[in-house]
């Protein structure tokens, strides 16, 4: 929600230098509140803290005006934010992040032989919490004891990965991916160690993980983990796999029935104004825009394709799928008729404009 210009007012602490009659100068730490307009912002996922940096624009007694200050912001830390402009995206995203429905996380395990990513799928975001590299001799004719000892110190590592960094209060889910055996030997070899060591953390939560083929352990094969149709029907009610099935129909359609797919602005709008749109595929990168006048053009896209009783999917610029978007525009649309002539128009319209 946090835009340059926008004005945000929070209560950071500030070191203050002060001068006693004697002269001498010392310095203290003094809570006070501010009202910075908004300039730069960054988001520091390890740490969970959105550091925004801005001018002050209200009188205070320790700051002067315009000075440069950084206010941290992280959860349960109060802060009022102003903008000239609530539009409907910025009110609807409000309203999911008060929606617990909307906090249904996924947990991803990636992996091949010597490499795994351990992710934390969010809502918003997908977050690689821990990344776990083993180099595994190769097996030698009779001889497999070198491997077999680096594997196990492989997975064992993943294990401690897992039980560090997932909150299985909150996590319905754990999807663990790979290529050939490796996610099946993994999970039997986690498992025994659990029934050994008496993990109760891992043996009662059994149930959430579910293995799935994905073609590496890198990051980007999660998004095949995802489309898994038996991942899809576990995950139904999270927006990442919704959001991930939207796309997947989009490149079908874009396949099978180029007509019936469209992507890029100006090829969007012109099938809004055909009425044409089933469902719009947007990146929220987009209403982040610094131009208010394109950030507007968007939001009135977005609620005239709703005003038309179309579907819109806002997708994430930090999540694999919001990313795979932002490649095409960042904007797409999935027809619910065939509109052949407007790719045409596009062709000769550009071709006089160059």
């Amino acid at each position: 929600l946090l835009q340059g210009g926008a004005s945000l007012r929070a209560s950071p602490i500030r070191k203050v230098q002060t001068e006693s009659s004697t002269g001498s100068v010392g310095s203290n730490r003094i809570r006070t509140t501010l009202t910075l307009c908004v300039e730069t912002i960054d988001f520091d996922s390890q740490a969970c803290q959105l550091r925004v940096k801005g001018t002050n624009i209200q009188e205070n007694e320790y700051v002067k005006m315009g000075a440069y200050h950084t206010i941290e912001l992280e959860p349960n830390r109060q802060f009022t934010l102003a903008k000239k402009q609530w539009d409907s995206v910025v009110l609807e995203r409000i309203e999911q992040a008060c929606d617990p429905a909307w906090s249904a996380d996924v947990a991803a395990v990636v992996m091949q032989e010597g490499l795994a990513h351990v992710c934390l799928v969010t809502p918003s975001m997908t977050l690689t919490r821990a990344k776990v590299e083993v180099n595994i001799p190769r097996k030698r004719k009779g001889n497999c004891s070198q491997h077999d000892r680096a594997l196990e110190r492989f997975y064992e590592q993943v294990v401690q990965a897992i039980q560090r960094h997932i909150n299985f209060e909150v996590v319905k889910c754990v999807l663990v991916a790979s290529p050939g055996f490796v996610r099946e030997q993994f999970c039997d070899y986690m498992f025994q160690q659990a029934v050994k060591t008496d993990n109760k953390l891992l043996l009662e939560n059994r149930s959430k993980f579910l293995q799935v083929h994905s073609s590496s352990g890198h990051k980007y094969a999660l998004k095949e983990a995802l489309c898994d149709p038996a991942v899809t029907s576990r995950l139904s009610d999270t927006k990442a796999a919704g959001e991930v099935k939207a796309l997947d129909d989009f490149y079908k359609m874009l396949q099978h029935e180029p007509d019936r797919a469209f992507y890029g602005l100006k090829h969007v709008e012109k099938a809004n104004e055909a009425m044409a749109i089933d469902t719009l595929l947007i990146s929220d990168e987009l209403f982040r825009h610094q131009d208010v006048a394109t950030r507007a053009r968007y939001v009135k896209l977005v609620d005239s394709v709703r005003e038309n009783m179309g579907t819109v999917r806002i997708f994430s610029s930090l999540h694999v799928s919001g990313e795979q978007l932002g490649q095409l525009t960042g904007v797409a649309a999935i027809l619910r008729f065939p509109v052949a002539e407007l790719s045409d128009q596009e062709d000769e319209s550009s071709s006089e404009e160059d």
